[in-house]
């Protein structure tokens, strides 16, 4: 087998987790066919784990099957794009109006996600940046401790991520990284103050449009 090959203990988890990895880095882009043939081949797999990965991608909405024509990297639309940061804040403002004050334990796992976030920072690492933001937001969300709702907003913010991912090389070139670190720590520290007006205050500045900045 290939160094490059997947292998046991789930081949159907580790091909989702490496395609969607793929797919969140821009690489395959947005509406471009993912061919089985050629990513069989690149990981070292058969069709049948390939193919029930696919169909777990497009439950999440990352993948979606076309008639006839194969498999492709799922699409968003303008109104999609909409639609899905509409909702982002809807969710986000109600955690914040019932989830405050913080327990330690909530607080403790928004500091994790600082803390990789600074790390991937630190490297260079756009995509695991981008990740790192999304596992914050949805820490956020998760003080509430409601499972359906984190749920859903993780799902949200993934479609999001979907959607940013072709921007992610130019993002390199014009954002700097540590300054998103900084405005998380400043969300992270409002969080911490139990100010549900202030929290509020910090995501208005935070882009109402931009999920990686």
């Amino acid at each position: 087998m290939e160094p490059d090959a997947l292998a046991a203990p789930s081949l159907v988890d580790l091909t989702v987790a490496r395609l969607s990895r793929e797919i969140l880095s821009g690489r395959p882009g947005p509406g471009e066919k993912l061919v089985e043939e050629q990513i069989t081949r690149r990981y070292g797999i058969s069709r049948a784990p390939l193919r029930e990965a696919l169909r777990l991608l497009a439950q999440r909405g990352l993948v979606e099957h076309v008639p006839r024509r194969g498999v492709r990297v799922a699409t968003l639309s303008e109104r999609d794009v909409r639609e899905l940061y509409d909702l982002r804040d809807v969710l986000e403002r109600h955690v914040v109006r019932t989830a405050l004050p913080a327990t330690p334990d909530g607080l403790a796992d928004l500091r994790v996600a600082l803390g990789a976030m600074a790390e991937a920072a630190t490297a260079g690492d756009r995509l695991s940046v981008a990740e790192a933001h999304r596992e914050f937001h949805v820490a956020v969300v998760a003080l509430a401790g409601n499972r359906q709702l984190t749920a859903a907003y993780a799902a949200t913010l993934e479609k999001i991520q979907l959607y940013m991912a072709v921007n992610l090389r130019r993002e390199a070139e014009t954002v700097h990284a540590p300054d998103g670190v900084d405005r998380h720590a400043r969300l992270l520290d409002a969080v911490a103050g139990g100010d549900p007006a202030g929290v509020l205050a910090v995501l208005d500045g935070h882009g109402a449009r931009s999920y990686l900045a």
